[in-house]
């Protein structure tokens, strides 16, 4: 791979601002009066830091990686948008993904003003790599893949990931938001083999933190330098970093515990579904949601509204049709949905 050819010129060209805290890390034994900061001490009068060393050290232990391989965004959607700032040039440039996937990859892409190119996932949605390389062409920059996959809640064939990584000689994207709630190792350990291969994952889905906004981009250390190159200079803030780094610290086994419940509480619902004539097919999941094709979606959805239970309809997507995504709750919550259902 020629990092360089894949990299927007004025991205490479450019100087990244250097923030006041980019030069020293800050301890109790120096005196700040370099930022303008307020220096009244409270919890947050300091700007964070840029770089969220600590934070990084700790994910570093958990995720089995090293610290210059972690980007820490504003939630996963931050490193999409940096992602094509840096490697897609507006107008001119294209993109792949496959269909159906996460709408973030297309509305990034629209900000931007970069082509999207859809490749169908088939009807099982499962990867076809070849019908994905065959659509390539000289201004293709980036391939986006979700696995497993939103909102049909499959894993992806990892031989057909491998196919696209390998034959492709721009970037992939593998999003791995929902990875904990598989069996399946993370293609973080593939990055030594991979120098195009970008993973994303995030602490929103089974680690709870949605409202903390807390998502990480994890590749080689050339890549990892180019967001920090591009990104804000404070875009993560001190209460986040600080918080999330008690969390991951003390909140394992919770964390663990609570991945354990959803797991049986989503097999207690297939079960469930399964029992309802108006049920016509109950999609494989290794996610905290499941795909459920109805005979009669739209009556359903509103029954569910009109008790307070929101679902979402994804019946406009690509081979969902009369398909709902119904997130796994807590067992209470759960045992409502079936409550409601079986009125119906």
């Amino acid at each position: 791979m020629n990092l360089e050819k894949l990299v927007r010129p004025n991205i490479l060209a450019m100087k990244a601002y250097s923030s006041a805290r980019d030069e020293f890390e800050v301890n109790n034994q120096v005196v700040l009066l370099d930022a303008n900061e307020n220096p009244f001490a409270s919890d947050w009068n300091r700007y964070p830091d840029p770089y969220q060393r600590q934070l990084k050290k700790a994910i570093a232990a958990l995720k089995g990686t090293k610290v210059e391989n972690i980007f820490l965004g504003n939630g996963s959607d931050e490193a999409i948008d940096l992602i094509f700032r840096i490697f897609c040039e507006p107008g001119s440039d294209n993109i792949i993904i496959t269909d159906p996937t996460y709408g973030m990859y297309e509305v990034s892409a629209a900000i931007q003003d970069i082509e999207v190119q859809k490749v169908p996932l088939t009807k099982a949605f499962e990867l076809d790599s070849d019908k994905v390389l065959s659509v390539i062409n000289e201004n293709t920059k980036l391939i986006f893949l979700c696995n497993p996959n939103n909102p049909t809640a499959n894993l992806l064939n990892e031989g057909e990931i491998k196919n696209v990584i390998e034959n492709f000689k721009g970037i992939v994207v593998l999003d791995e938001a929902y990875i904990d709630f598989t069996n399946r190792e993370s293609s973080i350990q593939w990055l030594n083999d991979y120098p195009n291969l970008i993973v994303l994952q995030t602490f929103s889905k089974a680690w709870g933190m949605a409202g903390m906004r807390l998502g990480m981009a994890f590749s080689n250390s050339k890549i990892i330098q180019l967001f920090n190159k591009v990104k804000a200079p404070y875009n993560m803030s001190i209460l986040t970093q600080n918080k999330a780094l008690e969390l991951i610290e003390n909140n394992k086994e919770k964390v663990k515990s609570n991945l354990q419940v959803l797991v049986h509480e989503r097999a207690r619902l297939i079960d469930a579904l399964s029992k309802f004539s108006m049920v016509e097919h109950i999609y494989p999941t290794f996610t905290n949601f499941i795909l459920v094709r109805f005979n009669n979606h739209s009556l359903v959805f509103k029954t569910l509204i009109e008790a307070g239970l929101i679902v979402r309809d994804r019946s406009k997507a690509l081979n969902c049709e009369n398909c709902l995504r119904i997130t796994v709750g807590t067992p209470n919550e759960n045992e409502l949905l079936i409550d409601v259902l079986s009125k119906i």
